[in-house]
């Protein structure tokens, strides 16, 4: 088991740590539902330093990149930041990621923790166009700042003005005393806020700086918990090897200007329509939808299955996503999840659950 640069930080503190993607990790310090409470009201610090970080640089990153991504990182200018998927050659994905343009030959890809290696494998196999890639990821943490007061209690710790830094922008600059630290305006929780990018030397320094400026640390139970009640998909629930990124979706970080792994393939089916369609919906009765749940129609009979589910700290209901047949895919659709013994109705919904 993996440890981050914090673990012995988050156990002095009494955080449960659990094994998670091969890292020791907290998953709570002072319960699910206070942490989440703390993100959407004020403001909340998660060590995320599990996530992968890989480097391709050169004069052909841009192709190299271009090849494996959904998105077209032709649109990134420096300093700003994409999301995108990586389709592989059947028709799923092998992960979601951020896509950094740091200079006009450097790319910072930050992955998923239990998919390093498999995504370093896979972009090194489909370089044949001489890139250079390094992967960082033991080298660098990870600190997501987040919540609607990140700007004005993280102020003090940066010469940089923060709230001039748009969404999904970052800048290369000071913060809590150390230099050269990537300040990027993204997140997954959809309350604002900031990731930071630093060296594992420096960042007990920072994470201290932040606590002390005001953000409470937060667990990863409640980093689910926020994310879901944003719809953002979780790779390996709700997104896998054998999901479409148009099945999740994903069709706006899917651009067909130019080709890539399965463009062809993925273009058909654009045109052609999906014959199943990731949906959120929110349970209409007593009940909480958990990952696994069969969805049923109105007789009974399986249609689907919940890929994330649980109950909304912020709603007060249960919450989910889960894939079922386009039919049953339009907004206010009614819906069943098999919980135990009962199916309990649901509606389909509009995107976010929590609209802040």
């Amino acid at each position: 088991m993996k440890n981050t640069a914090l673990t012995a930080t988050h156990e002095a503190l009494g955080a449960k740590m659990v094994p998670f993607a091969g890292y020791n990790m907290p998953v709570q310090y002072d319960g699910v539902n206070i942490e989440h409470e703390a993100v959407r009201k004020d403001v909340g610090v998660f060590d995320v330093s599990h996530m992968g970080e890989f480097l391709i640089e050169g004069p052909h990153a841009l192709a190299l990149i271009q090849k494996v991504s959904s998105n077209d990182a032709t649109k990134l200018t420096i300093g700003k930041a994409q999301y995108a998927c990586l389709p592989n050659d059947d028709g799923g994905i092998v992960d979601d990621l951020l896509i950094y343009k740091l200079n006009e030959e450097q790319y910072l890809l930050v992955v998923n923790a239990s998919n390093i290696e498999k995504d370093w494998n896979w972009i090194s196999s489909k370089n044949d166009v001489g890139a250079v890639l390094k992967d960082i990821s033991e080298d660098y943490s990870l600190l997501a700042i987040q919540g609607p007061n990140a700007v004005t209690k993280m102020q003090p710790l940066s010469s940089h003005d923060l709230s001039e830094i748009k969404f999904y922008n970052f800048i290369v600059g000071d913060f809590a005393g150390i230099e050269d630290v990537i300040i990027s305006a993204t997140g997954y929780t959809g309350s604002g806020g900031f990731e930071i990018y630093c060296k594992n030397s420096d960042v007990k320094q920072i994470w201290d700086k932040v606590t002390e400026a005001g953000a409470k640390p937060i667990g990863l139970a409640a980093r689910d918990t926020l994310r879901l009640e944003m719809g953002y998909c979780l790779y390996g629930n709700d997104i896998d090897d054998t999901t479409s990124p148009l099945e999740a979706g994903l069709g706006w970080v899917t651009k067909f200007t130019k080709d890539f792994t399965n463009s062809e393939a993925l273009a058909k089916q654009k045109a052609q329509g999906v014959a199943r369609k990731l949906v959120a919906f929110e349970i209409d009765a007593r009940g909480i939808p958990r990952h696994g749940y069969d969805i049923v129609d109105g007789q009974g009979k399986k249609i689907g299955v919940v890929t994330s589910g649980t109950m909304s700290p912020m709603l007060g209901k249960g919450i989910g996503l889960g894939y079922v047949p386009t039919v049953f895919a339009d907004v206010n659709s009614k819906i069943n999840i098999q919980i135990r013994k009962n199916a309990i109705p649901a509606t389909v919904v509009k995107l976010p659950f929590y609209k802040g």
